[in-house]
């Protein structure tokens, strides 16, 4: 694949919230309560979407400024699913086998996480594998790269050696193992649903990964309602995304990535009057690292997504394993901070990857839901080594951000959505102190990996 120049870090000063300047909820409250009643009858568009009665909003808005809350940090790495990445957690739903489409017990072997293979993982492969739920058909998916000696190369966990740090994360507030993807296929529709609970019919990946900037070149399958594909649309689509939201409530928001030329990745260059606005200059920011210096600097956005490099993903055939240090630098700069006591941290994996997960995934919608990956919560609020087995979905994390911050929702899939405030935090307890995690690499060798490494994401 072609490589290109490292980003440009661009500077962000609009809408900042900062230890002295981020303005309070009151304010916010009132600003956007305006700006909905003003653009309540304009429906869904793109920035104004309907959130209902006046006084349904002030009731929202009462109850979001009793929140301590105040930022959403949303930490999205790859391709992973619970058994894969969490096997053998105390108290967790996993297992050491599994079968396979001749009805043979697999044993689940380590793979490491710098592996040099891959697992298909598009619509198709989720229909072989989960095969109606019996979750037999996993070694029907195809493997690329170099699996070795393996015979059942999806059947794979990730070495304790390897997910030390994630244990402990889980280990001091709350694993939820009951997650799954609001989408049932792979990464390009993953990162839609992170910011906008669809992806309008869509399925597997476009034409192109540059978004909108192929126009209408860049085209995608879509997925029928008697789940198959169906005809292409285009992948440059332009529906309402949370961030629209935000904008509408006089609320902040930033989209941290790896590389804004290649967008598999970074999901709002695939909606047009994102990539074509404002907010592509002011709240999309390159490179992803960027994250760590704004908040050494005093600023957070009321929701921050944060997506990774390819040797930070935990992507199989990443050939790297620094994934974990990776969440666990961006976990520490946000728990060193001044807004620790006013975040909530999630860390999910976009959807499984091809690797093995024994739990059927719910059906919901002609979508959803995907095979089960894992979600770490983190907060000064967040229950102590608590394993969750209430049923979440990407679009949680969503409706969570909607919840505190008194917003509508966007889809069905935040609709239905389970909220994690309810089982996965005690808002009674005082704040606990942060504990930072111990990793072996920095801000600075993420930085020097970046500019060594400038290519694109995978291709899935």
């Amino acid at each position: 694949m072609p490589s290109f120049s490292s980003p440009n870090t661009i500077t962000i000063n609009r809408r900042t919230t900062s230890r002295r300047g981020r303005p309070s909820l009151a304010t916010s409250a009132l600003a956007a309560l305006l700006a909905l009643q003003a653009c309540a009858s304009l429906g869904s568009t793109p920035g104004s979407a309907s959130h209902g009665v006046a006084a349904a909003a002030r009731a929202e808005r009462a109850r979001a400024a009793s929140s301590p809350i105040q930022h959403v940090v949303f930490i999205i790495q790859e391709n992973r699913s619970f058994d894969n990445l969490f096997q053998g957690y105390p108290k967790a739903n996993t297992v050491a086998s599994g079968l396979d489409s001749k009805g043979e017990t697999v044993q689940l072997v380590p793979v490491p996480l710098e592996a040099t293979y891959d697992v298909e993982h598009f619509a198709a492969d989720f229909i072989s594998a989960s095969d109606g739920g019996k979750m037999d058909g996993f070694d029907k998916e195809e493997v690329t790269g170099k699996p070795g000696s393996l015979t059942h190369p999806q059947y794979g966990y990730v070495p304790h050696s390897e997910t030390k740090l994630y244990f402990e994360m889980a280990k001091q507030y709350v694993l939820g193992d009951d997650f799954f993807p609001s989408n049932l296929d792979s990464s390009w529709v993953a990162h839609q649903y992170a910011i906008a609970a669809q992806a309008h019919g869509a399925v597997d990946l476009p034409t192109y990964y540059e978004g909108c900037d192929k126009n209408r070149s860049n085209r995608i399958a879509t997925w029928t309602k008697a789940r198959q594909y169906g005809p292409y649309e285009q992948a440059c689509q332009n529906y309402t995304t949370l961030g629209d939201e935000l904008d509408a409530a006089g609320l902040s928001w930033r989209y941290y990535t790896y590389a804004t030329e290649d967008w598999l990745w970074s999901a709002y260059g695939a909606v047009r009057h994102i990539r074509y606005g404002p907010d592509w200059q002011s709240d999309v920011v390159s490179p992803e690292t960027q994250v760590l210096d704004d908040v050494a600097a005093g600023t957070l956005a009321n929701i921050t997504w944060v997506t990774p490099s390819v040797a930070d993903s935990d992507h199989s055939s990443s050939e790297s394993n620094t994934g974990p240090d990776w969440v666990a630098n961006v976990v520490n700069a946000v728990g060193t901070s001044p807004f620790w006591n006013s975040t909530a941290i999630f860390v999910i994996w976009d959807e499984w990857g091809g690797w093995y997960d024994h739990v059927p995934p719910p059906y919901a919608d002609y979508d959803g839901l995907g095979i089960r990956a894992p979600l770490l919560v983190i907060s000064p609020y967040a229950k102590r080594d608590y394993v969750s087995h209430q049923q979440y979905e990407t679009a949680s994390v969503l409706r969570f951000a909607e919840d505190v911050f008194g917003l509508s929702t966007l889809s069905a899939a935040d609709a239905r959505a389970n909220d994690p405030a309810a089982d996965c935090f005690d808002f009674s307890q005082q704040p606990r102190p942060f504990v930072p995690f111990k990793t072996r690499h920095g801000k600075r060798d993420f930085e020097r990996a970046d500019r060594a490494h400038p290519g694109r994401p995978d291709d899935d």
